[in-house]
C-alpha cells in the first residue's frame, strides 16, 4: 500500500469544517470571499482580502490563526497547493478508462483520507457531549434513511451487544410516530451525509418538540440538520460521479459509532464486557 497517496495535512476545506461554527460574523465573510476567489487569493495582499470581503486585516489574521495556519502568507501557500496542483485529486474521480487496477487504488485512497479529514473535522468537545448524553439516556433512536439507514442499523446492533436499550429506524413514517413520543430523558442521533433529508430532518424536529436531545453525525457544516441538532458529530469525505452514497462516507460514519460505543463501554468497563460475553454467548448455537 505504499503507493498510496494520502495526505495527512488537511487542506483549507477540511480545516474550514472543523472550525466553521467556531466562526464570528466577519471570519465568515472572509470565509465566502476566499470560498468564491480561491484562484485570486493567492495573488492578493492581505489589505486587498480586507477591503474585498469588507473587514478587517485583523480579522483575516484572526481566522488564519483559527484555522490552523501561522497568517495569512502560509494560508495562501496551502491554498495554492490545493488551487495549481491538487495532488492528483487526494479524492479522486474515477475516470472512464481506468482499469480495476486503477480503481483499486482510488477507492482505497479515497476511503483512507476520509478518515484522515473526518479525524480533524471531528470536534473533541462535541464527542465528549455525546458520549455524556447517550450515557445517562433512558432510551436511544438512530434515525437514517438510504445508505445512512444501513449505519443506524449497525448503530443499534453494537449497542444491544453490550446490553443499552436502543431502536433504529429507517422507515420515514416511524421515525416520525417514535419521535413524537419521546421525551427528555432520551436521545436521538439522527445520520445524514448530506444533513439535508427531508424526512430525518422531520423527525428530529418532532423529537426536539418532544423534549429530545438530538445529535447528528454528518458531512456538511452548514446543513439543515445541524441547525436543529444540539450536538454535532461531522465527518469529511466527498462524492463524485458513480460514488455518490459513496462507501468513503459510510465509513467515516461508522468509525464515529465506533467512537462513541467504545467511549461508552469503557465508562463501566467491566459491567459491559460482561453484557457483551453474554451477548455473544447467546448466539453460540447460530454458528457453525
Amino acid at each position: 500500500m505504499d503507493d498510496l497517496t494520502v495526505n495527512t495535512n488537511p487542506g483549507f476545506s477540511t480545516r474550514l469544517k472543523a472550525s466553521f461554527v467556531k466562526l464570528r460574523g466577519s471570519e465568515r465573510k472572509i470565509v465566502e470571499f476566499i470560498e468564491k476567489h480561491q484562484d485570486e487569493i493567492i495573488h492578493l495582499s492581505i489589505t486587498e482580502v480586507a477591503e474585498r470581503s469588507e473587514t478587517s486585516e485583523s480579522s483575516v489574521v484572526r481566522l488564519c490563526k483559527r484555522l490552523g495556519y501561522k497568517g495569512f502568507q502560509d494560508l495562501k501557500i496551502h491554498l495554492a497547493r490545493e488551487v495549481i496542483q491538487p495532488q492528483q485529486q487526494i479524492h479522486e474521480v474515477i475516470e472512464k478508462e481506468d482499469d480495476v487496477t486503477t480503481v483499486k487504488k482510488k477507492i482505497f485512497q479515497s476511503n483512507i483520507q476520509a478518515l484522515y479529514d473526518s479525524l480533524e473535522v471531528c470536534d473533541n468537545e462535541e464527542l465528549n457531549r455525546a458520549v455524556e448524553v447517550i450515557s445517562q439516556a433512558d432510551f436511544i433512536e438512530f434515525y437514517g434513511s438510504g445508505g445512512s439507514g444501513t449505519v443506524a442499523l449497525d448503530a443499534h446492533h453494537k449497542l444491544l451487544k453490550l446490553g443499552i436499550k436502543s431502536f433504529a429506524y429507517n422507515d420515514s413514517t416511524l421515525q416520525a410516530m417514535s419521535a413524537s413520543v419521546l421525551s427528555e430523558k432520551d436521545v436521538v442521533i439522527a445520520i445524514s451525509h448530506t444533513g439535508a433529508t427531508k424526512e430525518v430532518l422531520n423527525a428530529i424536529k418532532l423529537a426536539k418538540d418532544a423534549g429530545a436531545t438530538v445529535v447528528c453525525i454528518t458531512n456538511s457544516s452548514k446543513s439543515p440538520i445541524t441547525k436543529i441538532s444540539d450536538i454535532v458529530l461531522q465527518t469529511a469525505s466527498k462524492e463524485t460521479l458513480f460514488r455518490t452514497d459513496a462507501i468513503s462516507s459510510r465509513i467515516a460514519q461508522l468509525t464515529i459509532i465506533d467512537i462513541l460505543v467504545a467511549s461508552i463501554a469503557n465508562q463501566k468497563y467491566e459491567y459491559y464486557l460482561n453484557n457483551l460475553q453474554k451477548t455473544r454467548k447467546s448466539t453460540i448455537g447460530k454458528k457453525l
